[in-house]
């Protein structure tokens, strides 16, 4: 099992649920606030804007708080933040990209080295770790949004890489630039996917024994939440039995 999708599952049945959500519903704001400012008010006409909406329905993020932060946008509200990404190595050696929208870049860096640091990583300069990840889109469909082959045949005609279906549901995964059209099919055909978003695929994986992967955990769940922090990515892997020990 490698990236980071199933340890954020972990820190999030062992977190406090309530925090652990609000934190989540503002990290959305601010990225559909940013999307909305940057672009036009309407998903329709704004791609970035859509996939933020398409995120934040999927963490069940209430439809009031959507309509404020984009109205917010629209009033031409006075904060401004700056895409910043930190790429740095954590314990065992494990990649990680952090990707931050920041009112405040020292304060950020500080915060974010502060965490390297602290759980027995070292953060680098920008690249330092990139060239470990592709960038790509992943479009994730509900198991019963459709059979295996049906998912299968629309992605490809829609212009996908790779599809992925087990019992979680479907996985599929695209170039960046045809992100907005794959996405646009498959909803086409079968209803809004469950999850869309650019993220960061890795090319090599580290594994970790059960007490690396505890700290590691810290390490992620620390950066999870901080306000500034959007998205984490990292190129780490456990086996089954590591993973049923983190999960308990």
């Amino acid at each position: 099992m490698a990236g980071h999708s199933k340890f954020k599952n972990i820190m999030h049945r062992k977190g406090a649920q309530d925090a652990k959500r609000a934190k989540t519903f503002s990290k959305h704001a601010k990225e559909i606030y940013v999307a909305a400012k940057m672009g036009m008010p309407d998903p329709d006409k704004n791609p970035r804007l859509r996939t933020a909406i398409i995120a934040a329905r999927g963490d069940n993020m209430p439809k009031d708080n959507i309509t404020r932060a984009i109205k917010k946008a629209e009033g031409g509200g006075a904060e401004n933040y700056d895409e910043v990404r930190y790429e740095g190595y954590g314990p065992g050696g494990v990649a990680v990209i952090v990707e931050t929208l920041t009112d405040n870049r020292n304060r950020t860096a500080g915060e974010v080295r502060a965490a390297f640091t602290k759980h027995g990583g070292t953060l680098g300069e920008t690249g330092s770790v990139g060239f470990m990840f592709e960038r790509v889109g992943i479009i994730r469909l509900k198991k019963d949004a459709g059979d295996a082959d049906s998912v299968f045949e629309a992605a490809l005609e829609a212009g996908a890489d790779d599809v992925q279906s087990d019992d979680d549901g479907h996985e599929i995964t695209c170039n960046p630039d045809d992100f907005a059209g794959v996405r646009d099919g498959l909803e086409e055909k079968f209803g809004e996917p469950a999850e869309a978003r650019l993220d960061w695929k890795p090319n090599t994986t580290t594994e970790l024994d059960e007490s690396t992967a505890e700290t590691l955990l810290k390490l992620l769940d620390v950066l999870d939440d901080n306000d500034d922090v959007q998205r984490v990515a990292s190129n780490f892997e456990v086996s089954d039995e590591v993973l049923a020990k983190l999960s308990a």
